[in-house]
């Protein structure tokens, strides 16, 4: 009897342990099992241009969703529901595959991203179709198409990959499908777009079945983010450029924002948003013309010509040349028993700076480069901006290369040869540069200030801070020169890029011409003729390049212009430029009159031809017409 008092009197005292002096945690422990918290996606930010347009937005998402223990036989439901809305036997294989691997009461999408006819079809169907499920959400859309794919980028289901490279993953990518920033602003301001989730407290049973909310926090919305692009002039930067592999930069020369940032050919984010098939993806990745990368900033190319106001300026800085001293070009430059070639073959004679420019004389720079060196040419260069990175949200930002001695030797483990240093004296050789950089070099010489690229303008309606750009340590009479010089390109006779004026007197415009060879000419073929470049394989073909600003006597915008494999800047880059910094500077389509007569006709037919596609061509809307 003592015992079975003592085992009683045990159990007892357990038992008032666990009721009362446990009681609070247990009461915890079994509100846990009851109750689970659930994340929320936030709405993504909003993108904006530099006047409120909007160039990335969430849309509404029709969805179709099926809980398999609803539908009682989810087969026959999924058939009756197939001749409703369109569902590929590929897709029905996955909905299949999806159900029985999750649990009965887990949902399982069946389709997405339908339109209002078939979302409501389905939804006027619902007592036939028991399990099914019609949902509202959000999803990316890109309303511009192909115009700022590369700058915006887009958004992309989160994958094993995504996780990998983050240190600290935020609890939000456990969500299935999350949409996360892939590319472009989206992916390198990720964070300030995402905003943070929010939960929703739900009732669940025995097995994990949910049965009712019991409360809802919507968290907080992304950080709406503006733009320093100019919608308008975007989109016509990106219909300039035509189907060829080129880029466009337009920047503001007083504060370095980019207006506007062309890569051509595009693509459609929208693709990746809703899921892009493989011969859309095959199109793309196998297109010699590289639509999905940004050449604006991750191409590097020679500068060609458009490298020589670095080099005058690192002379006039070296005391090796004075602006009025000629130097004879008879078409060559002999150095060590080679002969280096200017690209007027018959030479330009006795030329001084100004000319050297006007003319782009090549032979005159071989000579100049050879007295300053490449060490002093390299200096000038940073100075300018050239083989820096910018820090700006963009992936794949190039540095390019601007070479020295130590350069080459820790590359090569060769010496440097004053024969190198002619080549990068003409934007040649090992010099490469990007779009972007040249249009920073082109600001700089404008204003005479170290401006920065700027690609952000405000968060959440915040201006935000940038620095005010130093004024550069160089004499105003030697950039004066080298300005004088560009001015002559564009408006003097025999300036390589006269024809390309802008006859508006008060929007006058000041550039240089550059093009850039990509292969070696052999004396054989100096001596029979060089191969035209449209008579070569379009991978051969000279680089065409040209960079300006305007107006010359109050610079407000720069451009820089790179088509690849183009063929001459002057005839091909230099139009480019001229057009879309004439419709910066107009903000609209420019009066006939501020064009050279001797294009009106060209340019009413381009125009006439525009609005008749316009007209035409339904997917095209009319105000694109006028764009030309």
């Amino acid at each position: 009897m003592g015992v079975q008092l003592g085992v009683v009197g045990v159990l007892g005292w357990r038992m008032r342990q666990l009721q009362i002096d446990q009681s609070d945690e247990f009461r915890f422990l079994a509100e846990e099992n009851r109750i689970n918290i659930r994340l929320l996606a936030p709405e993504r930010g909003l993108i904006y241009d530099r006047n409120g347009v909007l160039i990335a937005l969430n849309k509404q998402n029709f969805r179709i969703v099926i809980i398999r223990e609803q539908a009682g036989n989810a087969a026959e439901v999924l058939d009756r529901l197939a001749e409703l809305i369109h569902i590929s036997e590929t897709r029905r294989a996955h909905i299949d595959k999806d159900m029985l691997q999750r649990s009965a009461f887990v949902p399982v999408t069946v389709a997405e991203h339908l339109t209002w006819k078939e979302f409501s079809l389905v939804s006027s169907n619902a007592p036939a179709l028991p399990g099914v499920i019609p949902e509202v959400g959000l999803t990316r859309n890109y309303p511009f198409n192909q115009t700022f794919a590369h700058i915006v980028g887009y958004v992309g289901p989160v994958s094993k990959s995504d996780l990998e490279r983050m240190e600290d993953p935020d609890p939000l990518f456990k969500i299935p499908r999350y949409p996360i920033g892939k590319t472009g602003v989206e992916r390198n301001i990720e964070e300030t777009l995402r905003g943070t989730a929010g939960t929703s407290r739900i009732e669940v049973n025995a097995i994990g079945r949910v049965m009712r909310e019991l409360g809802r926090d919507s968290g907080i919305a992304g950080q709406n983010v503006q733009l320093t692009l100019d919608t308008n002039l975007q989109e016509y930067a990106m219909e300039r450029l035509g189907e060829q592999s080129a880029s466009a930069i337009v920047m503001d020369v007083q504060n370095g924002d980019i207006i506007a940032m062309a890569s051509a050919p595009s693509f459609d984010p929208n693709l990746f948003v809703l899921g892009i098939t493989t011969a859309d993806w095959d199109g793309l990745r196998d297109n010699e013309f590289r639509p999905l990368s940004n050449k604006s900033v991750s191409g590097a190319y020679p500068p060609g010509s458009t490298f020589k106001m670095v080099v005058a300026l690192a002379a006039r800085e070296a005391g090796v040349i004075d602006p009025n001293e000629t130097i004879h070009c008879p078409g060559y430059y002999e150095l060590g028993g080679r002969r280096f070639h200017c690209w007027k073959r018959g030479g330009h004679g006795k030329v001084d700076m100004l000319n050297s420019l006007k003319q782009s004389c090549d032979v005159y720079y071989y000579e100049v480069s050879k007295r300053v060196g490449i060490e002093a040419i390299a200096a000038k260069a940073k100075q300018f901006g050239l083989g820096e990175k910018f820090e700006i949200p963009l992936p794949a930002i190039s540095r390019g290369l601007i070479p020295n001695k130590a350069y080459k030797q820790r590359v090569f483990d060769q010496g440097w040869l004053q024969g190198d240093t002619l080549n990068s004296g003409i934007g040649q050789g090992f010099v490469l540069t990007s779009p972007l950089q040249l249009a920073v070099m082109t600001s700089r010489i404008a204003s005479g200030k170290a401006v920065s690229p700027r690609l952000v303008k405000t968060v959440d309606g915040i201006l935000q801070p940038r620095e005010t750009p130093a004024t550069l340590d160089i004499k105003t009479v030697d950039i004066e020169q080298v300005r004088k010089g560009m001015f002559a390109v564009m408006n003097e006779k025999k300036g390589t890029a006269y024809a390309s004026r802008i006859a508006d007197k008060t929007k006058l415009m000041a550039g240089k011409t550059g093009t850039s060879q990509v292969r070696n000419i052999k004396t054989e073929e100096r001596a029979s003729g060089i191969i035209k470049n449209e008579d070569l394989p379009w991978d051969r073909r000279d680089h065409a390049l040209f960079v300006g600003y305007a107006p010359y006597d109050n610079p407000r915008y720069a451009v820089a212009v790179v088509v690849e494999h183009g063929g001459g800047g002057s005839s091909v880059a230099a139009p480019i430029a001229r057009d879309i910094i004439m419709r910066a500077l107009y903000g609209d389509v420019p009066p006939l009159s501020a064009y050279p007569a001797a294009e009106w006709n060209r340019i009413r037919g381009e125009r006439e031809r525009a609005r008749e596609a316009a007209r035409t061509d339904v997917s095209t809307p009319a105000p694109r017409g006028d764009n030309l």
